[in-house]
């Protein structure tokens, strides 16, 4: 295990993705030790019930680890900034899964720390995020891999790429669980049981998904028209979809989150230089 796997790793910002880490971190690690920060009674029982140490104060444990993820809410960040004291973040590694909150900004305000942003997806829970490390070259870099693989698959991109990977990919099940429910109550409309549709249609995404993953080479339109005949049901389907927009609505799903992802990025950098004066 990596020297940062080893020691302490805080949670600041114990909540749903949080507690996740801590379930996923302890399957991966049992005798780490975490330390789990939160606001409710809620929070912090929750965190201790997974296995965590759960404090309010979200100084100490930074002070006490050696690896800290930084899991809360974008807008509570400077709060955050606040209470730890400017010493406590040196020659720590901090992982920030905030949306949209820049390397930029996280290296004025962490100081003397080895900072990363990544974006991970409550997949977390059953150890299935695909996540998104900014690519810096820092010391440290296999033991982030390593914590973050524990959640899932990695992969290491552009800082360019984050708030478009938070679009995609962090706000991905939100948008596909949307789509499920939809062609669940297409099939109910039509006469089927809630229950049998929704078994079918979680069968029809892992079977498709792992198709798409296993033929690499073919591309989605070419699955299409392989289950699309001459007058067929799927083709009927497929012109209703088209004569609603479907395909082009869920595009511009995907450019909405990933412009509000850099919204909040934009706002948190400004407010950062006027309130905390850096």
């Amino acid at each position: 295990m990596g020297r940062a796997v080893r020691s302490t790793i805080a949670i600041i910002g114990a909540g749903k993705v949080g507690s996740a880490m801590i379930k996923a971190l302890k399957q991966c690690f049992p005798s780490l030790r975490i330390i789990a920060t939160g606001r409710s009674k809620a929070t912090l029982l929750n965190a201790r019930s997974l296995g965590a140490e759960a404090t309010r104060d979200n100084n100490y444990a930074v002070s006490e680890a050696e690896f800290i993820i930084l899991s809360v809410k974008p807008h509570h960040f400077p709060i955050v900034a606040k209470q730890v004291k400017s010493d406590s973040w040196r020659n720590k590694v901090v992982v920030s899964v905030m949306a949209g909150i820049r390397l930029n900004t996280l290296k004025r305000v962490l100081k003397g720390s080895e900072v990363y942003r990544a974006m991970p997806n409550i997949n977390i829970v059953v150890r299935k995020s695909s996540t998104a490390i900014t690519d810096v070259k820092g010391e440290c870099r296999d033991s982030v891999n390593e914590v973050f693989e524990c959640f899932g698959r990695v992969y290491w991109v552009p800082e360019e790429y984050l708030d478009i990977w938070t679009g995609l990919a962090g706000s991905g099940p939100a948008f596909i669980a949307e789509i499920v429910d939809a062609l669940v109550l297409g099939a109910v409309a039509s006469g089927m049981s809630r229950d049998l549709a929704y078994k079918a249609i979680l069968d029809v995404l892992e079977g498709t998904a792992e198709y798409l993953r296993s033929n690499p080479s073919i591309h989605p339109a070419e699955m299409r028209d392989a289950v699309t005949t001459p007058a067929g049901t799927t083709i009927r389907g497929l012109m209703t979809m088209e004569s609603r927009g479907v395909k082009a609505a869920l595009m511009r799903t995907v450019e909405a989150a990933y412009k509000r992802s850099a919204r909040i990025g934009k706002d948190i950098d400004e407010y950062v230089k006027k309130e905390l004066s850096i």
